[in-house]
């Protein structure tokens, strides 16, 4: 496959206020945090975003027993999942819960990249007691931030400027975050299981408006963390093809993040593809194992390309991310004898010791590598 480049930057402005970083700040900022390599993390007693924050249910001695797994593993970094309505119900709760989270990571030398608003799974979510994981479901009860009712009322998307700004603004300057993650999937239609019929084909473009302003809205502060946010299901093969909010997204990140669940093969073309970017580049998303997309396989290729590496899921639980995607429509009377993602029970038993151990000794290798950088 052969990468087609048209796109360029305007990197006049490096380090000023309200401005993306230049691309030599971006690198700098990569090279000093050394092979980012982590997890997307919640942990097993919570079935979404909600259930992990709100008071009721934070489990901070679960956290602290699963994080130590992750530091064990040689993990650095882990991808967390926030919700505005966690905010506006107890917005000092809130932040302090945040606190409390950072300080048991730190503890494990452990840096959080934090996600603001997701796009995906139940789009009408709401605060209290949460529902039980559905028997063998992928991800049965996850919610979107905002849902559907607030994404669909533009004219109230400043009304999420409060949240944005007080949890950005109480921690812009914390040495526990290693980075901004504005919106995950922002055009994802939940084909495979919501549909997000209620949408229509307005999804994207109403994404695409909170999520302008929330680049605006988190530039204004001043971060010393970079901002990214994940296109997800292009191929980005040429240049002038790529959809509008993709684009938008590689033209406003500091740093490139994106999602990959393929195999090693086209992994490789997609992080080949995004080198024309010229900037650090993250992969916040992979390992599938039935899709081809294993530690054994994955990792080495992100070590070599010295690509950021955090796979979904760290703990199988009540989200059951261990379940493949098409539990939404396949009947699972057990648990797969192959997981789709996840690397243990929630007593700490791998699902396979010889990939816990592949992890360990990948990581506990040290060698520098050089970024490729394009000219």
């Amino acid at each position: 496959m052969k990468c087609l480049s048209n796109f360029t930057l305007n990197q006049k402005i490096c380090s000023g206020k309200g401005h993306r970083w230049c691309s030599h700040k971006a690198y700098e900022w990569y090279e000093n945090n050394g092979w980012i390599t982590g997890c997307n993390y919640i942990p097993a007693t919570a079935i979404n975003q909600l259930e992990m924050w709100q008071p009721e249910t934070f489990d901070i001695e679960c956290i602290d027993k699963e994080l130590s797994w992750a530091q064990d593993l040689g993990f650095n970094t882990i991808r967390v999942f926030l919700h505005h309505l966690l905010w506006e119900e107890d917005n000092v709760g809130f932040i302090n819960r945040i606190d409390q989270f950072l300080a048991v990571a730190n503890k494990y030398n452990i840096k959080t990249m934090f996600v603001l608003f997701d796009a995906v799974w139940n789009p009408y979510p709401k605060p209290g007691k949460q529902p039980e994981p559905k028997t063998n479901v992928h991800n049965s009860g996850w919610v979107q931030c905002p849902g559907a009712d607030v994404l669909k009322n533009t004219n109230g998307y400043d009304a999420l400027r409060s949240y944005v700004e007080g949890v950005v603004g109480n921690f812009k300057n914390d040495d526990r975050i290693l980075l901004w993650d504005l919106f995950n999937e922002p055009d994802n239609t939940n084909s495979g299981s919501y549909k997000d019929d209620s949408y229509g084909m307005q999804k994207a473009e109403l994404a695409m408006l909170l999520l302008e302003k929330t680049f605006n809205w988190v530039r204004a502060l001043n971060p010393q963390q970079p901002l990214t946010a994940a296109p997800w299901k292009d191929d980005w093969t040429d240049a002038s093809t790529i959809s509008a909010i993709d684009n938008y997204m590689f033209a406003n990140s500091d740093v490139i993040s994106f999602h990959s669940y393929e195999n090693k093969y086209d992994l490789e073309k997609r992080i080949q593809c995004l080198q024309r970017y010229n900037r650090p580049l993250l992969c916040t998303e992979y390992m599938a194992r039935h899709l081809g997309s294993t530690f054994q396989e994955i990792l080495p290729l992100m070590k070599r390309y010295n690509v950021g590496a955090l796979n979904w899921g760290l703990v199988a639980g009540k989200t059951q991310t261990h379940c493949p995607w098409d539990s939404w429509n396949t009947n699972y009377e057990r648990e797969p004898e192959i997981w789709f993602h996840d690397i243990f029970r929630s007593t700490g038993e791998p699902f396979d010791k010889d990939e816990v151990e592949f992890i360990k000794n990948l990581l506990k290798q040290k060698e520098i590598i050089q970024y490729q950088k394009v000219a």
